[in-house]
């Protein structure tokens, strides 16, 4: 695990050498333990190492090929590099170091972007190919690995790298607020859109590629992540699951540095770390709030029967409120998602012990484990129905008082695409252009986000669709995104095991009633997952990572921190601060559960003060 940052100078490009220092400076999280930089008259590429596979000088990077015409700096793992490397070594290619970063540059010689089809792992990386004055840059098919792109500068320079803030030093980079980012976020919690809150700066899709060359531009899909259901019994499915999780797990330990694993409550962890038996796995919980908001003895009790040495850690409400404007900055974009609290945390503990540590993300999108993909008993009666009745009742419920019944008639008319925009809504539309201010209520629709990705599963049943969204936007975007930057910056590298390929390609082939039905969810990975799980762990509903940040809004020094902020000049330019302060008192004096609302708009102020106005 590491990070890189890399430019393409453009025409009379300002440049000194003091320029990819200051980048790198910026990301030494990422990579503690060395540096280098290659710089030409063309490309210049930066990079820091967190040393995990291959701890010799001789693979640090930039990596250079032979010859040196081809230059690389990666950032991830590649799970299947000795497979690789021996199918290379027989092609008459020659390795210097045990690394897997080297079967990247052999692989490139040797299959060009073909190449991408063979990986297995979790990366973004850059290759400059001084032969064909071509620059290749990926990223891995899950979008477990970040890479940020501009050409928002003020002479064509192109910068991309691991995180945005490297571009900061660079003085040609233009830094100004994208103002259509900002009312999607209110609703999805994260970022959406392909281009970030930093104007011109864009995410590299998952699982595409890109390649520059002669100045121009072409992004290209390499992968896709459609589900393509296969017949079979449960009793088949099932021993496929346990099969490949354990070959999964057993891959992804892979490493010359000590291995642990986070684990909390729910299935997934648990699963992960019966699976890995590491030495030591790590907890968070909540101090003050135990009985409600912790998962650690769950977990203590698993370690324990598993023979793992479990290392815990209570957080307190004034840790996380202390530490939001640094995880903010490390998130590089405003992210409300109330998990980056412990886990930043976790990372934190995880690093005084191990290097890397093994995870459960992924499990809930690939085989369906949110509770938004089961339908209720009720509404599984109710749509029977048939749809045109259904609508009726629909348009009629919208015009009727907001009640549990109206509300029940609403959705029960929608479609899927409708109804499901991901697994976190916080701000109504309505809402969101309510609250803000003129000026940054022209982003786009939510629906024109999840309608672009909708467009491409027509025809496929309810449970599919969604799952074959949040793969596409909440997967990356916010769980992903979180997972990467609150381990790196504690310096540790975040592996997960349910998010690999062949995982995924198990997991497409997978009946949508063995993943969701009317007993449970993700139905077929429990199964799975009791052979090697205490029942009462493998059964167990999923929880998230609680956090009490609604408790805490009604501590008055909460309250009085984040009104604070609320009625402040800079907060004015974005929203209406008297119904933001109407939606913190309301939540203050218990009128009305508003911390979700409170908390995100707070979360994206003290992300633009950290940004925008103490830098």
């Amino acid at each position: 695990m590491c990070g890189f940052v890399g430019y393409i100078k453009g025409k009379n490009a300002i440049d000194h050498p003091a320029i990819m220092e200051h980048m790198l400076e910026t990301i030494v999280h990422r990579g503690p333990d060395s540096g280098g930089v290659h710089e030409d008259e063309d490309v210049v590429l930066g990079f820091r190492r967190l040393s995990i596979i291959d701890l010799s000088t001789a693979a640090n990077q930039p990596l250079y090929s032979e010859d040196g015409n081809i230059v690389l700096v990666f950032n991830g793992e590649i799970y299947n590099f000795q497979e690789l490397r021996e199918e290379l070594k027989a092609q008459g290619y020659t390795f210097r170091t045990s690394s897997d970063s080297e079967v990247l540059i052999y692989g490139y010689l040797a299959y060009g972007t073909a190449m991408m089809q063979r990986l297995r792992g979790m990366f973004a990386f850059c290759i400059w190919d001084k032969r064909n004055d071509t620059v290749f840059i990926a990223r891995d098919g899950f979008g477990i690995k970040p890479l940020y792109y501009t050409r928002h500068t003020v002479d064509n320079t192109f910068i991309f790298g691991s995180e945005i803030k490297s571009f900061l030093p660079h003085p040609s980079f233009v830094k100004e607020l994208n103002k259509d980012a900002l009312r999607p976020y209110l609703t999805f919690q994260y970022s959406a859109m392909d281009e970030t809150f930093f104007k011109g700066v864009y995410k590299l899709p998952p699982a595409h590629y890109m390649i520059i060359k002669n100045g121009d531009l072409k992004i290209e899909k390499y992968w896709d992540k459609a589900f393509r259901e296969e017949e079979h019994t449960l009793e088949h499915y099932v021993e496929e699951i346990h099969e490949t999780m354990k070959e999964s797990v057993a891959t992804h330990r892979i490493s010359d540095v000590l291995v642990g694993s986070f684990l909390s409550g729910g299935i997934d962890s648990s699963y992960i770390t019966s699976l890995l038996r590491p030495n030591k796995s790590f907890s968070v919980g909540f101090a003050d709030y135990e009985a409600m908001f912790n998962e650690t003895n769950l977990a203590k009790d698993l370690s324990d029967q598993l023979g793992v040495q479990n290392e815990r850690k209570m957080v307190t409400a004034e840790e996380c409120f202390n530490a939001l404007p640094t995880i903010q900055y490390h998130m590089d974009e405003p992210h409300s998602n109330l998990s980056s609290l412990p886990l930043y945390f976790l990372a934190e503990l995880a690093r005084k012990h191990v290097t890397v540590v093994l995870s459960g993300e992924g499990a809930d999108e690939i085989f369906g484990g949110y509770p938004w993909y089961q339908n209720s008993p009720k509404m599984e009666k109710y749509e029977k129905l048939p749809y045109g009745i259904r609508r009726a009742a629909h348009h009629l419920g919208k015009k009727l008082p907001k009640n549990r019944i109206t509300e029940f008639m609403v959705k029960g008319g929608q479609k899927v695409e409708e109804r499901f925009i991901g697994e976190a809504v916080i701000f109504s539309e309505e809402d969101a252009l309510g609250v803000l201010t003129p000026e940054f209520r022209k982003g786009p629709s939510v629906y024109s986000i999840t309608g672009k990705v909708y467009d491409r599963v027509k025809g496929a049943d309810d449970v599919t669709k969604m799952q074959y969204l949040d793969l596409h936007l909440w997967l990356p975007g916010d769980i992903l995104l979180k997972a990467d930057k609150m381990s790196m910056a504690h310096s540790i590298e975040l592996r997960v095991p349910f998010l690999d390929k062949q995982v995924m390609e198990l997991g497409k082939k997978l009946p949508s009633r063995y993943r969701v039905n009317s007993i449970d969810t993700k139905y077929a990975l429990r199964q799975a997952a009791l052979k090697d799980l205490p029942e009462e762990w493998a059964n167990r509903p999923k929880l998230g990572f609680p956090v009490p940040v609604r408790h805490w809004l009604r501590e008055e020094r909460y309250y009085n921190l984040v009104k604070e902020t609320f009625s402040s000049e800079y907060a004015k330019a974005f929203f209406n601060t008297d119904i933001l302060i109407g939606y913190l008192d309301e939540h203050y004096h218990g009128r009305k559960n508003r911390a979700r609302y409170v908390w995100t708009t707070y979360v994206f102020l003290v992300w633009y003060k950290r940004f925008f106005i103490d830098m």
